[in-house]
């Protein structure tokens, strides 16, 4: 799935689930593609879409896919990698430049990125960890506060 959820060492701990990463990367990335997301977009029970980002560094465009979730009309994603100590990439480079693509299923458009802040994080938060609750247990694995982007259709 999503390049979002990288470890699976701790797949045994309490309140974790390990993913079934049949689908994973960039071979998700490919099946979504192919098929309009009827492969990729139900992953795990939860649903995923695809993020383009251009390289703060290198200019290239950039792929991910990721779990979301909904705020009305706004999507959101979580850049939670996993509880690793460090940003995912992909968040660089929206904070680098905030207009990036995005694929929900057949429907791919133009999206302004930003970070939520304050009680609309925790809003968020609490929403997304309801749709995937192993992103609470990502906030013990790290001490940076994972962000919650809100994806804008513009």
């Amino acid at each position: 799935m999503t390049s979002d959820d990288t470890s699976t060492s701790e797949a045994g701990a309490a309140g974790y689930t390990a993913p079934d990463l049949a689908l994973f990367g960039d071979g998700h990335v490919e099946r979504y593609l192919q098929t309009d997301g009827a492969v990729g977009h139900a992953w795990n029970g939860v649903t995923c879409l695809l993020l383009w980002t251009v390289g703060r560094r290198t200019g290239q465009r950039r792929v991910n896919p990721l779990i979301y979730g909904r705020d009305g009309d706004d999507y959101l994603v979580i850049a939670s990698q996993g509880g690793a100590p460090n940003h995912p990439g992909w968040y660089h480079n929206l904070l680098a430049q905030p207009e990036v693509e995005v694929q929900v299923e057949a429907d791919r458009f133009t999206a302004r990125a930003r970070t939520a802040e304050g009680e609309e994080r925790d809003r968020l938060w609490t929403l997304m960890a309801a749709r995937w609750p192993n992103y609470d247990e990502y906030t013990k694995r790290t001490t940076r506060r994972i962000p919650v982007v809100v994806l804008e259709r513009v």
